[in-house]
């Protein structure tokens, strides 16, 4: 996950200020704060003098502490001579007292980390939940970053460089190259030195958190009324209450009507509203409003069936996105070892390069089984494919079931949010975890009713709760909210048990988000499985494939689009929001045109650039498919073993290197062989 000064500071990260349109003054401030005071003679001499005071049996803590306290130190901060005594003062050589220092600063980051976070979940409540209307002071205290000074504040009283000092901080390469040989006390002491190696100022730290929140206000509150839908005749379709989140819902929505009476119709209005918000043609009176009556495939606008003149939403979706990377790029200055966001997300974050996360899915997407799996879905529907059909959820045994049924069941089973939080023990000993452990767990996570589509926000010290957000309807929950609540449900499940299980509280988490999205995978694939409906085929695990096997080679596309999307804008970095929307559907295209075209048979499809985290969530997206990865091999290895056992088993590895975290989990590392090879296998069968 991210490192603990973004954890603390960025809990959602930032807005307008690249350094290129900072005005002069500011200009020559930055540079002052990223220019190094001391010259690598005065770091010579200062290791020099430290060896003889401490001897070389420490010359690799005292190399590496210098040379990372001298990259961060500034002229605020003191003269040189302040430096070198500082560093000599400070240093511990002394094992027994470093653990203690340790140990004192990890108790007082969880104080520090936990009470910014549960204040960060707080302030952003009436944003989140359903507490009725929406004020603009919402808006402001949810913008708010209580910890947007803690940086500043670990540099001004010395704390970041006691720390880069002691605790050496290492790169992924480093890290990979040591995995194997660390202890558990090894990782922890990295992970701390991982704290401060770029100092970032507060303002900057402060417009992250304000141009997120924005965007991700943005996204929750982007609902289409789907019973305004009409037909050329003025026909509706869909229920009269129906309102739909984009794309999540929509995409929903859409899956759901393979079964259903007018389904395909349907499905092409959905795709109709999707390609009216990516070209943002779509009116701006039909978003989270129901005031009028729509259609989406002629893009014609209705007032008591009479056709009225409507403006369009004015790039708005693209300004989110841009006002997101101009306030990521005000980072890269300050950062050396990691200088773009790209950098950050990939090597930082996840800690796998882009460049091999990106070979990985464009080896996968070319693979010949896609077009194998495409014949399939084309014979099971006994039509040509839709570019919609990317969604298909045939492979699922829900994919037979009418999801009116579902949703009847769901409402009478969870009428209420308090209904759903009592049943959560239940739940976890139907996956098989003792009474007590189950008991352990759901204590630690409330249930709270949200505005947007769901979402799990984990506790960030042992005495807070995570937070699980889905959609609760007058009606109670519908089949939708239910699968989206187990999904967020199992990243509970993980955030509970990596914070309390985990042996260091510097090692809590897991390696990086793909991990917690394939343990929510694991918990969302047994949705029907937990309300009572058997799965009785025979052949459940070969469709288990295939279903894994389409929903990457989906996502995986759409976080191509991303990746590519981040590399035009680094090149392109004076865009406007017109002209990056032209760039995102080029691109999406040109995404569709190599990898989907030859297989669904159409060109330019738009499709790929809908997905919402794209604007809210920068550079997320590839967590998904490589959870997806992850999450079957986890699925092989448990088969026929108690996956409770198993899960916790994994979960406590903790925050080490992805690579290792696997080989320690299921005995070989993230690759897409194993559902490659279970794909060819299935087509067989099936």
């Amino acid at each position: 996950m991210k490192n603990i000064v973004l954890s603390i500071c960025c809990l959602s990260l930032i807005a307008f200020a690249s350094c290129d349109q900072l005005p002069k003054s500011n200009k020559e401030d930055m540079k002052s704060k990223t220019e190094a005071l001391v010259s690598s003679a005065d770091k010579d001499a200062l290791k020099q003098s430290m060896n003889e005071k401490f001897g070389a049996d420490f010359d690799f803590r005292i190399s590496n502490g210098v040379d990372q306290v001298a990259a961060l130190w500034r002229s605020e901060d003191g003269s040189l001579d302040e430096m070198k005594t500082f560093c000599t003062e400070s240093f511990i050589a002394d094992p027994a007292e470093l653990d203690v220092a340790f140990n004192r600063i990890v108790r007082n980051f969880e104080i520090i980390q936990g009470n910014f976070h549960k204040m960060d979940v707080s302030l952003k409540e009436p944003l989140h939940m359903e507490m009725g209307e929406k004020y603009p002071i919402d808006d402001m205290f949810g913008a708010f970053s209580a910890s947007a000074h803690f940086t500043d504040d670990m540099y001004q009283s010395k704390i970041a460089f006691f720390i880069a000092l002691n605790f050496p901080s290492y790169n992924l390469q480093e890290k990979t190259d040591m995995a194997a040989k660390w202890s558990r006390k090894d990782w922890a002491y990295a992970r701390l030195g991982d704290a401060f190696t770029s100092r970032v100022p507060a303002n900057v730290y402060q417009d992250m958190a304000t141009s997120f929140t924005k965007s991700d206000d943005y996204i929750s509150n982007y609902n289409i009324y789907m019973g305004k839908l009409v037909d050329e005749k003025g026909k509706t379709y869909f229920p009269e209450d129906m309102k739909l989140i984009t794309h999540w819902g929509l995409r929903d929505e859409l899956k759901s009507n393979y079964a259903n009476e007018n389904g395909l119709f349907k499905q092409k209005m959905i795709y109709d509203v999707m390609k009216n918000i990516i070209s943002q043609e779509i009116p701006q009176q039909v978003i989270n409003k129901n005031d009028y009556q729509w259609n989406p495939s002629a893009n014609k606008l209705f007032e008591d069936g009479n056709e009225i003149t409507f403006e369009r939403e004015p790039d708005t979706r693209y300004q989110q996105l841009l006002n997101n990377f101009k306030a990521v790029k005000a980072v890269d200055p300050y950062d050396p070892q990691n200088p773009t966001y790209i950098d950050r997300a990939f090597n930082g974050n996840m800690e796998i390069l882009q460049a091999d996360v990106e070979q990985l899915f464009t080896e996968f997407v070319s693979s010949p089984q896609v077009k194998q799996v495409a014949e399939l879905i084309k014979k099971r529907l006994d039509r040509d494919l839709e570019p919609f059909d990317i969604w298909y959820d045939g492979f699922k045994s829900r994919g037979s079931i009418n999801e009116e049924e579902l949703n009847k069941i769901v409402a009478a089973k969870y009428p209420k949010v308090k209904d759903f939080q009592a049943d959560l023990p239940n739940i976890l000993v139907k996956l098989g975890f003792d009474p007590l452990a189950a008991k352990f767990i759901t204590d630690k996570i409330q249930v709270d009713p949200s505005r947007g589509a769901g979402h799990a926000w984990g506790a960030e010290m042992r005495d807070d709760k995570s937070r699980l957000r889905t959609r609760f309807g007058g009606a109670g929950m519908n089949y939708k909210g239910y699968n989206i609540a187990i999904h967020e449900f199992g990243h509970n499940v993980e955030q509970t048990i990596t914070l309390h299980n985990v042996d260091n509280y510097m090692l809590h988490g897991v390696p990086n988000t793909a991990f917690t999205e394939a343990i929510a995978f694991l918990f969302q694939s047994r949705d029907l499985e937990l309300l009572g409906i058997a799965d009785k085929d025979v052949n459940k695990h070969h469709l288990m494939a295939l279903d894994n096997f389409w929903s990457s080679y989906e996502i995986m596309g759409v976080s191509l689009v991303d990746m590519n999307v981040w590399k035009w804008l680094y090149a392109n970095p004076e865009c406007t929001a017109a002209e990056l929307k032209v760039a995102v559907i080029s691109i999406a295209k040109d995404i569709w045109n190599k990898y989907y075209a030859p297989v669904f048979g159409t060109n330019d499809e738009p499709i790929l650039a809908v997905y919402s985290h794209m604007i809210d969530n920068p550079l997320y997206l590839s967590n998904y498919p490589v959870g997806h990865l992850i999450d079957f091999q986890i699925e092989q290895y448990i088969h026929g073993k108690n996956l409770a056992a198993e899960i916790t088993r994994m979960l406590v590895n903790g925050r080490i290197v992805p690579q290792l975290w696997m080989q320690e989990a299921v005995g070989e590392k993230i690759s897409t062989k194993a559902l490659l090879d279970a794909t060819s296998d299935a087509l067989r069968v099936i």
